[in-house]
Formats: structure tokens, C-alpha cells, sequence
């Protein structure tokens, strides 16, 4: 031991400064980053004015600027001047491949009427060759005069020969025009989309048993989708690279993806072998698929680089509220009989969850009903048993419209809520109207998850919503539109503040993937992964949050991105 000490004690000061504040002889390539205030969102140190990292891009220490410059007086220094620093901002939940697609396709977010749709598919299609299908996302029949969902007919006009193929703002229901349709009836084992006949979970809307055009719930959908001709791997690189290129000009450094394959995983393998994954993906398995029998073969995934991983899997167990695929435990008030739709039978959902656990892998599921929401903990009670009291970290996608009495069990239970602030503010026009007032006490409730003592970890859902964390930010302490409406905010009980809120995209979200000994803090030994500011997100007025200027994004002490 004694021979061993020296060479123990010259490898710590070559190493540089330990969580003990040691002072470092070795400074080469240690950085230092001095701002007006940087909020660490560490318990043990909330606020300071320089950082340092070394070559591996980890953090040194966190202090004031005086004693840094006085333990490496020799490091390179970078001076933000009034800038504010917070750590990395991760979106818990999002779709990377889907948001890059939908920068490819026509954007249909925000059209007022279907004659707007109609307008911009148009304007879209005259730059498409001549026999390529018409894609869109973003329609929303809630936002037009008569709420209602749109036909066929309403596209074929515009588009009597090609086909139309139009993904709703939620992603769980689609829109076709008739030539769509027909090419979905003549593909090689498809059966007629008319008659009374449902797919599993899903439900195919028709006049009578003729199909109108919209399709609800991934099953029903899919009856059309398949025959969409497959995306060859050039168009899903560039638009992984777009996605990823739009994610850290809004101070994204991790997203948490749902919902990956296996071809999926292996195109962000190649981009992190090649250096070109500029933030952290923790990727979630596509449902019970062959990213999912991987993960049981061969084991938890975890890239060399720290860029990349896959240690869970994403479940679905209904459908979305705007769509009325929502499983609900009461029928919705503006369609009588209808209680929404379970993507699974229970015993099949169960089966999945229990063959996952086997496997040791993190379980999250998408739940927006409040019978969804039950459905879930439920099961998730079923399978772990005794060890429910354990760190398994299981989530909950959405949490939207939970019973009030459910509430409490996801703290008594261990269980992240996976919630997304923008949902409240887009829904809140309507979401009144599908579930009546009474059960409004558990929409979109995130105050009641804090006080109950569960955890929170906040995203987007990106292209549902925008990619942007600061109007995540915005619509969790406001609660209002960005025209400041409705006063006081919607259910004005449940907002957090902006440090619960800034929080929850950053230290909740690496909770949320067991990577808060990496990111999600700023403090020694993590991962120099920050966003640089104008403005202190938690100083501003909270109707300016929303226009927080991002000067520049960085991952391991690297800048991926700078505002020109």
C-alpha cells in the first residue's frame, strides 16, 4: 500500500480538481466559464459564477469566478459576460425521425379550416413529382368552426388522382383522400375498409359502412400507411439531421425518444460512430418490436460515445383526447357512448409489461384517459409485486386526465409522470367539452403530482407540439396561450414555478433515465452539457419566458450550437 500511495496521489493531480474542491496542477485544457449567473440546478450549490471542465467535456468545479481563476490560472477562459447558464435542457419526450419528417412534409399546425389544409397541401404539392403521395401533419379539426372531423371529400377535389395522406397533430389519427383509400384496398391481403368491422384499439370512421377518410388509433391506420411507399435511408438521414440541427438551436442537449426500432436505432448508431450526434438520445423501444427482442437478447444498450442508449421501452394503452381515442372511465360528454379505445386488451398489455421486466427493462407507457391511466398503474402494480417499492423509475407517458384518487399513486408507487406543458395550453379550448368539468381536477394536473410527491419529468412531444423548451417553459408557469389567454391561466391551481418547471426539463428528465450522476445538474463530475441565455429564466417576468434568447448550446464542454 505504501508503494501504491504516491502513484495514487500523483494520478489525482493530474486528474485535476476533485468534488472536494483539491486545486489542479495539471490545466491543460481545462476551460473556464464565467457568466452574470449560472443555476445549477444542484440542492448543494443552486447559483454560481464560473465553471470549469476539462478535455473530456466533465465539470471541474463550480464556484465563484475568483476562485477559479485562482485554482487554474493558466485555463482558457470563456466570459458570457451577462449571460445566464443553465444546464442542458433534455425534452423527456419526443420523436426525433417524426420531427425531421414533418420539416419534409407539409405543415398543417395552426390551419383554420379544412380549405386552409387544402390551400397549403396545394402550395406544398406543386414542388412533388407528379405521382408521389401528398403527406402532411398538424391538421386539427378543433381549431376549425364546426369541430368536427373531416372526409375524403374534402380532398379529392384538389386531388382527384394522387394520394393524400394526412397525420393528425396528435399522431394517432390520419386522413385520407379516396385514391389513398383505394390504394389501401388493393394492396396484397387487404381486406375492404367499409363495412362494421374495428381493427384491435382502433376505429375506422365511416357514414353508415362506407369510410370516411379518418382513421383513429394505430391499427386503423396503418390499414392505409403500409402501402405509403417506405422511406428510403438518404431522406431518413437528412431528416434526422434536421431534427437534430432544430433541437439544439432551441437549447435542447437530450432527448429522450419514444418509440425507435430497430432501423431507427441503427441510423443513430451510425450518426454517433460518425461524430454527428450534436446531444443525447436516450431511445425507447417501438412497443413490443425488434428493438424490444433486442434489448432482451442482447441486453441494455449503451453507446461508446455517451451520446446514445437504450435501456426502455415505450408502450402505448390508448389513444389521444383530440381524437376521442382516449380510454376514459366515464363516457365522453360530447359523444355519448363513446369511452375511448384501449390499444391492448389488459391481459396482452400485461403480458408485454411482464415480458419487459423480465428482461430488466425500464417500462414507460403512453397514457392520456383516466381509465388508460388506471389501466396502467394497475399493471404496473401486477408485474412488480413486492418490488414496486424498488428504483424501478416506470413512467407514465402524458398523465393527462387522471382520476383524482389515482394521483397519489404515482408517488406511493414510484412512478415518473412523463408530462408535457404545451398539451394544457393546446387542449385547454376543448378539453372541457370532451371530458366535463368534474374531471378537469386531474387534467393536466401537474401541481397535484408535486404535492402528492411524485416526480416530474417535462417534455414536448415534439411534432405534436413545437420542439422549443422555452414555451414548455412558458406554458407550465402561465398556463396561457402566448396572447396571454385566458387571465390568470387555465386551472390556475396547477402551475408550477419557473424553478419546479426549468427543473423538470432538466435535473426530472435525467432522473427520469437514471442519468443524474451525467446530466440535468451542473455540478463536478457531470457532464459540461448547458445552454447560455440573455435572459435569467428565473428572474424574468413569466410571460416573457417564452422569448428567451439562446445564445449559444453545448454538450460536453463543446459548443453544437451559436446564434448568429
Amino acid at each position: 500500500m505504501r508503494r501504491l500511495l504516491p502513484l495514487v496521489l500523483a494520478g489525482l493531480l493530474l486528474q485535476g480538481c476533485d468534488r472536494t474542491g483539491a486545486v489542479h496542477t495539471a490545466e491543460e485544457g481545462v476551460r473556464l466559464l464565467t457568466a452574470e449567473r449560472i443555476h445549477t440546478s444542484d440542492p448543494d450549490r443552486p447559483v454560481a459564477e464560473a465553471m470549469a471542465w476539462d478535455t473530456d467535456g466533465r465539470i471541474l468545479a463550480i464556484g465563484s469566478a475568483d476562485e477559479l481563476r485562482q485554482q487554474w490560472p493558466a485555463a482558457e477562459v470563456l466570459d458570457m459576460g451577462g449571460a445566464t447558464v443553465v444546464p442542458g435542457l433534455i425534452d423527456a419526450h419526443g420523436h426525433l425521425l417524426n420531427f425531421g419528417f414533418s420539416l419534409m412534409w407539409a405543415d398543417l399546425a395552426g390551419a383554420q379550416s379544412r380549405q386552409e389544409v387544402v390551400a397549403r397541401l396545394q402550395d406544398y404539392a406543386r414542388d412533388l413529382p407528379g405521382d408521389s403521395w401528398v403527406l402532411g401533419r398538424g391538421w386539427d379539426q378543433n381549431l376549425w368552426p364546426e369541430r368536427e372531423f373531416p372526409t375524403a371529400a374534402d380532398l379529392d377535389e384538389a386531388f382527384p388522382d394522387r394520394p393524400v395522406w394526412l397525420v393528425r397533430v396528435d399522431g394517432h389519427a390520419g386522413w385520407g383522400n379516396s385514391e389513398a383509400m383505394r390504394r389501401a384496398e388493393a394492396a396484397e391481403g387487404a381486406q375492404s375498409l367499409a363495412g362494421d368491422w374495428q381493427p384491435q384499439g382502433s376505429r375506422i370512421v365511416r357514414d353508415g359502412d362506407a369510410a370516411t377518410g379518418v382513421f383513429v388509433g394505430g391499427g386503423a391506420r396503418r390499414l392505409v400507411e403500409r402501402v405509403i411507399p417506405e422511406q428510403d435511408e438518404a431522406l431518413r438521414e437528412q431528416a434526422l439531421e434536421r431534427a437534430l440541427a432544430a433541437a439544439v438551436a432551441v437549447g435542447l442537449t437530450g432527448v429522450h425518444d419514444m418509440g425507435v426500432s430497430r432501423a431507427d436505432l441503427a441510423l443513430f448508431q451510425r450518426f454517433a460512430d460518425e461524430g454527428r450526434l450534436p446531444l443525447r438520445i436516450a431511445a425507447y423501444a417501438a412497443g413490443d418490436g425488434d428493438a424490444l427482442a433486442d434489448l432482451c437478447a442482447n441486453g441494455l444498450y449503451n453507446h461508446d460515445g455517451g451520446r446514445l442508449r437504450m435501456h426502455g421501452v415505450k408502450l402505448f394503452i390508448d389513444g389521444a383526447l383530440g381524437s376521442r381515442g382516449a380510454a376514459l372511465l366515464e363516457e365522453y360528454a360530447d359523444e355519448p357512448g363513446n369511452h375511448g379505445l384501449l390499444a391492448y386488451a389488459p391481459e396482452a398489455y400485461e403480458g408485454i409489461v411482464r415480458r419487459a421486466h423480465e428482461c430488466g427493462v425500464q417500462v414507460t407507457t403512453h397514457a392520456i384517459g383516466d381509465r388508460g391511466n388506471r389501466t396502467v398503474l394497475d399493471t404496473y402494480a401486477q408485474v412488480l409485486g413486492d418490488a414496486v417499492d424498488s428504483d424501478h423509475r416506470w413512467r407514465v407517458e402524458h398523465a393527462q386526465i387522471v382520476a383524482v384518487e389515482d394521483i397519489p399513486r404515482f408517488a406511493e408507487m414510484g412512478v415518473i409522470a412523463s408530462m408535457q406543458p404545451t398539451h394544457a395550453t393546446s387542449d385547454m379550448p376543448w378539453a372541457g367539452d370532451r371530458v366535463g368539468e368534474e374531471r378537469l381536477a386531474g387534467a393536466y394536473a401537474w401541481r397535484r403530482f408535486l404535492d402528492a410527491g411524485g416526480h416530474l419529468a417535462l417534455g414536448s412531444d415534439f411534432p405534436v407540439e413545437s420542439a422549443d423548451p422555452r414555451l414548455g417553459l412558458y406554458a407550465a408557469v402561465t398556463r396561457q396561450d402566448r396572447d396571454g389567454q385566458p387571465p390568470g391561466g387555465w386551472l390556475p391551481d396547477q402551475v408550477l414555478s419557473a424553478e419546479e418547471a426549468l427543473s423538470g426539463f432538466t435535473a426530472g428528465s435525467a432522473r427520469a433515465t437514471r442519468s443524474e450522476d451525467e446530466t440535468g445538474r451542473l455540478a463536478p463530475g457531470l457532464r459540461a452539457d448547458f445552454v447560455v441565455l440573455a435572459e435569467d429564466p428565473l428572474q424574468v417576468p413569466a410571460a416573457q419566458l417564452d422569448a428567451l434568447t439562446v445564445r449559444s448550446t453545448w454538450v460536453d464542454g463543446e459548443a453544437v450550437y451559436e446564434a448568429e
